[in-house]
Parts: structure tokens; C-alpha cells; sequence
């Protein structure tokens, strides 16, 4: 395998397979993956496409990522895109190299590893048409200190888990989200902790739990009202 996984080298990763068969990266620095070793692909149905964008009735939907990794949420997206016309920004502190990513396996068919492909070959930091309908603005920051410009109808909140990354799941930061959030707007995300779900309470959300995908018995879907 090729180890030049990551742009910024400070930070290895090692290309692991999931029990139902498709990629994730784990990452040894901080004894974590990018997604759940019970299934990467399933995962990313279960948390985000399937609560979130085919539950969201809007036929023009801002989506926003916190943490593009392997692309897998953006690229089921795309799959799953249907009639919605789709800006998608994705943020990524640690982008993963695109001669990298072309040995990730969520691609089903030629068609669709050449999407994928093209996922992690468009330009950074300027917005462009990934297909039709869907535009992808990859943005290399960090939520902490980027500054929205536009609002969001939907938030795929996957950054890395609170006992790994814990200053991504304050107060701040939830309060950040629902600023730049549409009325209605739907933030989902595979934590189910309780002093995660009362963070979102706490800045206005109102929250939900939903059966988890497997490995983990609960799942947040968030809406701001």
C-alpha cells in the first residue's frame, strides 16, 4: 500500500477493512478510525444519507461536512442525490492525497469509482461541479476558525469522537453550527453521548435519538427550529 495517505505528513494513517467489507483509515497517533470497523459504508447510510439528506424534503439543499476524510459522505451523496440540486462544503484539517484515495473501495461500478475519483481530484478551497446538480467546495480548515458565508440545510457532523477530539464537541462549536443553520435545518451524527445531545439542547436544538447503525445502539438527528 502506498503510505502517503495524508498532504500534511505529520500525521499517518493506515488503510483498514470494515466488517461489511469497505475501507476506513485508522489513524495510530490517535488510536482512532475514520469510520465504524462494524461497517463504513453502512455507517455512513444509517447516520447521514438516510436521516438526513432522504429524510430532508427540500429540492435545493446546503449541505455542510465537518470532516470530509475518506470522502465516503460525499460521495454516497452524490449516489443518492436523486432530483435535489446540492452545494456540499466539506471541511478537512488532514486531506487525504487523491492517489490515496484511489485505492479506497466504496466504489461499486466503473462509473462510480470515476466519481469518487473526481471527488478527490477537484481543486481545494473553490466551489465545483463534482455532476450535475451537485457542486463541492473542499475546504482545507478547521471549524474552530472558518468563518460561514452562507446558511446550511443539513449538517453531517462526523468529526472524530469527544474522548479523541473533544474541543469539537462544546458548546462553541454546537452554538457555531446552529448560527449558520436554516430554519428546519438538520445536523445528524453517529454520538449518541447524553452530555453531547444536552450540548445541542443547550444551543437550541432540538434532539433526537434514532437506532444506531451496528455496533452502537443510538444515534443523534438534531433540528434547529
Amino acid at each position: 500500500m502506498n503510505n502517503n495517505w495524508l498532504k500534511d505528513q505529520s500525521r499517518k494513517v493506515e488503510i483498514k477493512v470494515s466488517a461489511d467489507g469497505s475501507h476506513t483509515l485508522f489513524v495510530p497517533e490517535l488510536d482512532e478510525h475514520y469510520h465504524s470497523v462494524n461497517g463504513a459504508y453502512n455507517e455512513s447510510m444509517h447516520v447521514f444519507i438516510e436521516p438526513a439528506l432522504l429524510f430532508c424534503q427540500k429540492t435545493s439543499v446546503s449541505i455542510l461536512e465537518i470532516g470530509l476524510g475518506t470522502g465516503l459522505n460525499a460521495f454516497l451523496t452524490a449516489l443518492n442525490q436523486g432530483e435535489k440540486n446540492i452545494f456540499y462544503h466539506a471541511l478537512e484539517k488532514y486531506p487525504i492525497a487523491p492517489e490515496a484515495a484511489s485505492q479506497l473501495n466504496f466504489a461499486k461500478a466503473e462509473a462510480e469509482q470515476q466519481l469518487f475519483t473526481k471527488l478527490h481530484e477537484l481543486p481545494w478551497s473553490e466551489a465545483a461541479e463534482l455532476r450535475p446538480g451537485y457542486t463541492l467546495l473542499k475546504d482545507e480548515a478547521d471549524l474552530t476558525n472558518i468563518t460561514f458565508d452562507r446558511p446550511y440545510d443539513l449538517v453531517y457532523f462526523d468529526a472524530f469522537a469527544p474522548e479523541v477530539q473533544p474541543e469539537m464537541w462544546g458548546e462553541a462549536i454546537f452554538q457555531k453550527i446552529y448560527n449558520a443553520m436554516n430554519n428546519d435545518g438538520i445536523l445528524t451524527t453517529y454520538c449518541a453521548k447524553g452530555v453531547v445531545r444536552r450540548t445541542m439542547q443547550a444551543v437550541g436544538f432540538t434532539v433526537e435519538r434514532l437506532p444506531g447503525p451496528k455496533g452502537k445502539r443510538e444515534m443523534l438527528r438534531a433540528v434547529k427550529k
